[in-house]
């Protein structure tokens, strides 16, 4: 039987999942935190891995751009808080990373589940990034990153 991988059932005009968490410097980091400003929320699987580390080293290079469209940037995984120190400082991210250790923010966003590499079989955070909007509402969801284009794909809209 083929084993069916199910990812987030969160779609476009949801309410986006509250949530609150501690960043790489024990922050508490609330989901209201942004109300009023346009939110890109993106799920990597692990700090300081090629994908992740080309994918958040695009988002920083294009921080100001974003900014003056008006959107706020907030980095999310399962890794420790000093994991996610080391990453954000080794590359200097001008934005926050959770450290979702608990994974409380990333079953909210339904990001976490069955993965393929190497044709090895395990459970882990599918990269995945949720545009919220200034009323908390879910503008777009994109499954499909390009990692080392990520802040294009947004830009574009």
């Amino acid at each position: 039987m083929a084993k069916v991988i199910i990812m987030t059932t969160l779609k476009e005009g949801d309410k986006a999942p509250d949530f609150k968490a501690e960043d790489q410097d024990g922050n508490e980091i609330k989901l209201s935190d942004y109300k009023g400003k346009k939110l890109v929320l993106f799920f990597y699987p692990k700090a300081s891995t090629p994908g992740c580390t080309a994918e958040a080293c695009n988002l920083s290079d294009n921080y100001d751009a974003m900014k003056e469209k008006g959107y706020e940037i907030l980095g999310v995984s399962a890794d420790s808080k000093k994991r996610q120190q080391n990453f954000k400082n080794k590359y200097d991210f001008k934005y926050p990373l959770l450290a979702d250790e608990d994974k409380e923010v990333i079953n909210a966003y339904g990001v976490w589940g069955p993965k393929k590499f190497m044709g090895k079989e395990y459970d882990g955070i599918h990269r995945t990034t949720f545009i919220i909007d200034e009323e908390g509402k879910i503008a777009e969801v994109i499954k499909k990153v390009k990692t080392k284009a990520h802040a294009e794909q947004i830009l574009e809209e």
